[in-house]
């Protein structure tokens, strides 16, 4: 395993200012858990004379709303945290993410995929394979039907799934060990994995979605880049799926951030806390009289 320090300082990026962010959707209310990752991540960054950043993560314009998006900002200021203005938009970022795209393409990284969520299961699930279906961070790990597509064209085909296959895209980064820098549990530690589990265990995600033209893995790991963000701060959840993106920060050359996967705030039955949970929406504490302090205290952050 590399010595935390030194590898740290070959994957941060060069700027060295801690710089952080919290990249909301605008599809529905803020919850307590939001509340808990941007008040963290704000914390990390005062108390490391850094810079907090707000990203509108609005890439499936189908389900953002306006209305989402300046309850994010109310919401946002009703609890101390402030951030620079403008705010990075996605969906002003579009020909970043195809560029990225289409340079995939060139190198035969990515396939076009027409299977919908049952053929993939039904595929995954078929008694040839001899074992259920393995689940990886994107749910179940895709078969490879669409994978040997033939390379034909140029330009990357429009309004098309696009995913990106891994075995190649490991023997495109002629490496098999991979790591980042995890600070979740308070210390800093390596996170080492092998391409093998990748591919076994994440296997071809997708890169870009049908209507969409990116994908969250896409867009976040070129848009943490372009901000010259430091030090991701996120939800456990998402733990598995760094592992995705330390894969697109090599194939696009990019450096690594530092990672904090926070604990999740739960509701009373131990459900992680969604959107459609409107009982936890920060809106609704605030409009009951409840402060910052409140909710500080809340979801288990210092008043």
């Amino acid at each position: 395993m590399a010595e935390p320090r030194r590898l740290e300082r070959s994957l941060m990026a060069a700027d060295t200012l801690f710089r952080t962010r919290f990249a909301p959707s605008p599809t529905g209310p803020l919850h307590l858990g939001h509340a808990y990752s941007a008040m963290l991540a704000h914390d990390l960054a005062v108390q490391n004379k850094g810079e907090f950043l707000l990203r509108i993560e609005d890439i499936d314009q189908s389900r953002a709303r306006t209305q989402w998006e300046d309850w994010i900002f109310r919401d946002l200021k009703a609890l101390g945290i402030e951030w620079p203005k403008p705010v990075l938009r996605q969906s002003g970022r579009l020909n970043a993410y195809r560029n990225a795209i289409q340079s995939l393409w060139d190198k035969r990284l990515i396939y076009p995929c027409t299977c919908n969520r049952r053929d993939i299961l039904d595929a995954a699930s078929a008694p040839q394979e001899g074992a259920a279906p393995i689940i990886g961070p994107d749910g179940v790990v895709y078969p490879g039907t669409c994978r040997n597509y033939q390379h034909d064209v140029f330009l990357v085909p429009p309004a098309t799934t696009l995913r990106l296959d891994m075995r190649k895209a490991i023997a495109h980064l002629a490496t098999t060990d991979f790591a980042f820098i995890e600070q979740g549990q308070g210390t800093k530690t390596t996170v080492d994995f092998s391409a093998d589990k990748v591919i076994d265990k994440i296997g071809d995600i997708v890169i870009a979605r049908t209507g969409l033209g990116t994908s969250y893995h896409l867009s976040v790991v070129l848009d943490d880049a372009f901000q010259k963000i430091s030090h991701v701060v996120r939800g456990q959840d998402l733990f598995e799926a760094t592992k995705i993106h330390v894969i697109l920060q090599k194939l696009f050359n990019l450096p690594t951030p530092v990672y904090h996967h926070h604990k999740l705030i739960r509701d009373k039955t131990g459900k992680r806390l969604a959107k459609r949970h409107d009982a936890e929406a920060i809106r609704k504490y605030l409009d009951n009289g409840a402060t910052a302090g409140d909710i500080r205290k809340q979801v288990g952050l210092r008043p």
